[in-house]
């Protein structure tokens, strides 16, 4: 029993299946945001360009974007795990049908099931004479099979959580605002994928909104703390790139996050008390903060979409003041000041967040 458990060690590994935390948590969550960006979020972006230029062309571009997210997520999640190319592309089937029977939670049902889809296709692939008729066969059945025998109970499981973070921030929003705000934010930084994570709770409203607040304030907080050792390089590419440059500064000294984490639980429940920030608009926007402004314009194409469906009666003054303060000014002035006492009592150092940029 134990030479067998060897050799089904040695094969999984010979073919490059590796059951880890960093692959899967990391990895592939990381090139599934990617997926997304690359259909529903560019395409929404398109879609609302469409409909605010009133350009038919770019309403049914952004239309077919939006409707590939599934395909694209399986497909670079398939990627990230260095799937065989007829794994890789028989993944498209698997995402689509993933995606639409996981309903709201579509992009976790995609997340779960083309991991497990890509590495079993892995195991098939090229052990046959007639590969191109078994891989792609394998990979398809097994991953559209438990596509509709797990999807639809997956899908529920996210929505049911993202409804209660959602639900918990309307009920205690000033709370709720710090936490969902701090959380996101830390996740925008870190190594893993913020917008996958609100992609797959769902996460709209109230606290989508805490959720932009505090993503927004990781990246123009780092971007502004770090400006005198980065200048105007480092502030483009934290501020409208991504604060995770800095983590491996954070694992040289941990302090040098405390002014953008405070710069999220200030800015996160002024989102929720005082503007009433939602995000109406893709839940993936919900993570992006800064980046690309796909977390403001997320807030703008929610407002949209609003104003369409009869919901909101139009885009108010307060609504734009609301949304620049929350997404540039406060996180910059609060992250700026905080950087300046920590500077000196010493606990942020000169080049303690210099980047090669």
């Amino acid at each position: 029993m134990k030479n067998f458990f060897k050799k089904l060690k040695d094969f999984a590994n010979k073919k490059d299946v590796k059951i880890s935390l960093k692959r899967y948590g990391i990895d592939a969550m990381s090139a599934m945001a990617q997926g997304l960006f690359a259909s529903l979020l560019i395409g929404t972006i398109i879609s609302t360009l469409g409909n605010q230029l009133n350009i038919e062309l770019f309403k049914t571009i952004g239309d077919y974007a939006m409707k590939s997210a599934g395909v694209a997520m399986a497909i670079s999640i398939g990627y990230a795990l260095k799937a065989p190319p007829l794994v890789l592309f028989s993944l498209a089937t698997v995402g689509a049908s993933a995606n639409s029977l996981g309903g709201a939670g579509g992009p976790l049902a995609v997340l779960i099931i083309a991991i497990l889809s890509s590495e079993v296709g892995k195991l098939v692939s090229k052990e046959t004479k007639v590969d191109i008729i078994v891989t792609p066969a394998v990979t398809i059945v097994f991953g559209v099979a438990l596509s509709m025998l797990v999807a639809p109970y997956i899908g529920m499981a996210a929505s049911s959580i993202g409804n209660a973070i959602m639900w918990a921030t309307e009920l205690q929003p000033f709370l709720m605002g710090i936490i969902v705000a701090l959380l996101v934010g830390m996740a925008l930084t870190l190594p893993i994928s913020s917008a996958a994570i609100c992609a797959a709770l769902s996460l709209t409203g109230l606290a989508g909104g805490a959720a932009v607040a505090g993503c927004c304030a990781q990246m123009i907080g780092f971007a502004v703390a770090s400006f005198k050792e980065n200048k105007v390089g480092g502030l483009i590419s934290q501020g409208i790139g991504t604060s995770m440059l800095q983590m491996g500064n954070i694992i040289k000294n941990w302090k040098i996050w405390i002014p953008a984490c405070v710069a999220s639980v200030i800015t996160g429940p002024i989102a929720t008390c005082i503007f009433k920030l939602k995000m109406n608009g893709p839940a993936i926007s919900s993570g992006m903060g800064t980046c690309g402004l796909v977390g403001p314009i997320g807030v703008y194409s929610g407002w949209v979409s609003d104003i369409s469906s009869g919901v909101k009666q139009s885009i108010t003054a307060m609504d734009w003041v609301g949304l620049v303060l929350i997404c540039i000014v406060i996180p910059a002035i609060v992250a700026w000041i905080v950087s300046i006492i920590l500077r000196k009592i010493k606990w942020i150092k000169p080049n303690d967040m210099k980047l090669d940029v």
